[in-house]
This record gives C-alpha cells, structure tokens and sequence, in this order.
C-alpha cells in the first residue's frame, strides 16, 4: 500500500516528475499523458458512481481500482522498476470485463441505430468516461509504437471501452431508453 504523509514535495515544480522506476522525466512525456489519461477516465468513472447503485456501481468500482492498477502499471516502464515487481494488468482483470460485456449484453435490446452519448445520467456519465478511455487507448498505442508496455494495459483499456459502452445502454434501461442516431434527421 501507499502511505501519503506530505501532498507537495515540490518535485515537480521545474516541470518534471518521477516515474515509478525513480527515473525523472518531464511532465508532458508521452507516458505520463498515457496514466494521466488513465486518471481522468477514473475521476469520469467516479462522477457517473454518483448517480449509480446496485450492480452498475459494483461494476464501477472494481473498474476505479482496477484504473489505479493500470496507472501503477503504466508509470513504470517495462524492465525498471526498483524494489518490489512492478504492479501490472493481468489477463484475468480483462478477462473479468468480457465476463461482465457478456452478462450485461444479454438481456439488451438489439440496436438498430448508433447510439448517441446521454439517456439517463448514469448513462450519459458512462458515455463520457468511454470516450476518456478511448482516448488514453490511443495515446497507449502512440507509446507502444515507441517503448515496450504491458499488452494487457492495451486489451484492458480496449475492453473497458465496449464494457463502458454495453453498461451506458444497461443504464438506459437495457437500451430501451438508448438515445439512437437517426442520420441525416436534421439536413
């Protein structure tokens, strides 16, 4: 576990900040985009648990720590860790999201139509921290191109999409409430 007692060190006030191998690097390398992406889909997450119970919540609340395992994984680049392993993404975390997509998907109602972000808060606050974790999938596979990373971060985060996605029409009443896209409706 991790014990805080000091928020500021004032490491990183020349624009730098440490990575979890102790190496520093600056503030705006491409990993530290990655995990910081990574953070901002939790804090999405976190926002859509405020309106959430039951299952969904649960669900939600494995994935929050599970993004925690993912920035722990992503701040220590493979091979250099010091101290202990390196935390990493297992495949029976990405394993247990395809369990959960497959649950959930069976009782939706069939799509006919792309579906358009909103219905009912929960599900318009899953929408939003989809589309986060899009966006930290594709600064992964920028890093990727360039540095070793764990293969599971990438299929994690690529999973945790559609599960976000199958769970945002799960809020919507099993996708009877689903906002649905009707092209071309206002030409």
């Amino acid at each position: 576990m991790v014990r805080l007692t000091r928020i500021y060190t004032r490491g990183g006030d020349a624009g730098e900040t440490s990575l979890g191998s102790g190496e520093r690097v600056p503030k705006h390398a491409l990993r530290v985009e990655v995990y910081g992406t990574v953070d901002e889909a939790n804090a999405a997450i976190g926002a859509a648990r405020v309106v959430t119970r039951g299952d969904a919540d649960a669900m939600l609340e494995r994935i929050q720590n599970d993004l925690f395992d993912l920035g722990a994984d992503l701040c220590t680049p493979e091979g250099r860790h010091r101290g202990k392993q390196a935390l990493r993404v297992s495949d029976h975390q990405v394993e247990r999201l395809e369990s959960e997509i497959d649950h959930l998907n069976a009782r939706l109602a069939p799509l006919d139509s792309f579906v358009l972000p909103g219905g009912s808060p929960g599900a318009a606050q899953v929408h939003v921290a989809r589309t986060v974790v899009r966006r930290a999938e594709r600064l992964l596979t920028h890093l990727a191109a360039d540095e070793d990373i764990n293969p599971a971060a990438l299929r994690y985060l690529n999973r945790l999409s559609d599960h976000l996605f199958v769970l945002a029409r799960h809020l919507n009443d099993d996708g009877r409430a689903d906002v649905l896209w009707k092209p071309g409706a206002h030409r």
